[in-house]
């Protein structure tokens, strides 16, 4: 029996006698066989240095300069503005992978390349020039054209400030944040074409005619509503640009559409009209997404203030606006697209929630939330019947470029009378002004291009796709070794 205990007992011991030799290790200095060790002498202390005496000085006292309300406001109404500004610009990235996924995966490089490229040209463009033509200050109030340089990096003083609010007028924002805003508006205007030429402008020409929309046509149509030009005077509301930017792209486009003519198998020889399908409608659909999230820095941006209950309570309104619109756009652009096509095309979706956005630019500030309801349902419809039209006049606009923003641009400006209680007659003057002068413009610029052999690629170069001869590269690689 005590083997057997012993046996039961001989882990436990072991680990006992492990754990106490353990203990004895690492709380005892020596071992028992070491000699004990001698006394050690004690060490000399050395004097203590002399310290002079601290000098009965105060702390030094930290003081705050606490801004005062405007300040404060001034503050708020910049960053507002520059995030908004930063909005606007990710709509390049929307604005791409739109026109990418309605066309052919042949031209994807030169479509992304002029989207990328109207974007540079633009803002150098509108920082030398662009900016001084659409806000040349009040000297030319009322007037056509006017021009004049302004102090990007000019200081803001406190009294600047002060001065904004108390006057009642606009109120004073930072230069290098409101120059940030106004330029991605312009590079915005510049872009919407791309989408309207695709798949047989030249890269040299689609230059050109950048550096004349921007430089020069988007500016003075601004100028005539937001830089205090006639149509500013006689009452002309565009609040967020449903015609100083949008209606001047489309139409700008249109423009190119007619001068280039169709592509390559777009119509037959009995004038049959051939769908060329996108080839990747996951971009197109990832694309309205983005432009859509950048749409709240274009329409709640436009408000230019966010501090106070006010200016609160307008931007909460206009994104929401913003949205209703955008979503009955895009619900009765399916509808109706089933009821003529007999199945639901997402394309027409799509453009739906686009042609809403763009009809609730003009008058987002201005109208309720069930009137915008209306406001985008209609521009559902617009959009697809201006497709439908543009088809029957054998115009190829390949992503429906002129149908969202040149239609449903003039029907935001003319919504703005309809609905939001301004001057119909004065709306309408304005809207097919701005359009005319875009249009007769862009026609000119490209007739002279096309009369000096920069408007369109050659026929082999079409068909066989503007990546490799243009530019050299495809987008999307076949070997193997990629």
């Amino acid at each position: 029996m005590i083997g057997s205990l012993w046996t039961r007992l001989r882990p436990t011991a072991l680990m006992v006698s492990l754990g106490l030799c353990f203990f004895l290790s690492i709380s005892t200095p020596g071992f028992a066989q070491d000699p004990p060790a001698e006394a050690a002498a004690p060490a000399e202390t050395p004097a203590p240095a002399e310290t002079p005496a601290a000098e009965d000085t105060a702390p030094t006292e930290v003081t705050y300069t606490i801004p005062d309300a405007a300040e404060i406001s001034y503050s708020i109404d910049s960053l507002f503005l520059f995030i908004s500004a930063v909005l606007v610009i990710f709509m390049q990235a929307g604005f791409s992978l739109v026109e990418v996924g309605l066309n052919s995966a042949k031209n994807a490089v030169n479509i992304l390349f002029k989207n990328a490229i109207d974007f540079c040209i633009g803002i150098i463009l509108f920082y030398f020039i662009g900016y001084a033509l659409m806000y040349p200050g009040g000297d030319f109030a009322g007037k056509y054209f006017g021009y004049a340089q302004p102090d990007f990096s000019g200081e803001v003083s406190v009294d600047d400030i002060k001065a904004g609010f108390a006057d009642g007028g606009l109120r004073k924002l930072h230069p290098q944040a409101d120059f940030l805003f106004q330029a991605a508006f312009a590079a915005t205007a510049a872009t919407i074409v791309s989408g309207a030429v695709a798949g047989r402008m030249k890269f040299t020409g689609y230059l050109i005619y950048t550096v004349f929309l921007t430089g020069l046509v988007y500016p003075i149509v601004g100028f005539w509503k937001w830089g205090g030009g006639w149509l500013a005077v006689m009452g002309f509301h565009d609040f967020a640009g449903s015609a100083v930017v949008h209606a001047c792209g489309g139409f700008a486009g249109l423009a190119g559409a007619i001068m280039l003519g169709p592509r390559i198998g777009r119509y037959t020889s009995e004038g049959k009209s051939v769908p060329i399908l996108g080839h990747n409608l996951a971009f197109a659909s990832l694309g309205v997404f983005i432009l859509l999230i950048g749409w709240y820095g274009f329409n709640p941006g436009s408000q230019l203030a966010f501090s106070g209950v006010g200016n609160v309570a307008a931007v909460c309104k206009i994104a929401v606006n913003t949205t209703l619109a955008a979503c009955a756009g895009g619900f009765v652009g399916m509808v109706a697209s089933w009821i003529v096509f007999k199945k639901p095309d997402l394309t027409m979706c799509l453009n739906g929630i686009l042609a809403g956005l763009v009809a609730i630019t003009a008058n987002c500030d201005c109208v309720t939330n069930v009137q915008s309801l209306l406001i985008g349902a209609i521009g559902g419809v617009l959009v697809l019947l201006a497709i439908i039209l543009l088809d029957k006049l054998k115009i190829d606009d390949p992503v429906g470029a002129f149908p969202v923003h040149g239609v449903c641009g003039i029907w935001g400006c003319v919504a703005a009378g309809v609905f939001g209680g301004k001057d119909l007659v004065t709306q309408i003057i304005g809207s097919v002004s701005i359009a005319a002068f875009a249009f007769v413009s862009m026609i000119i610029v490209f007739g002279i291009l096309k009369a000096i052999n920069l408007l369109r690629v050659s026929r082999q170069e079409e068909i066989e796709g503007l990546d490799v001869h243009e530019h050299g590269m495809p987008c999307y690689a076949t070997d193997s070794s990629y």
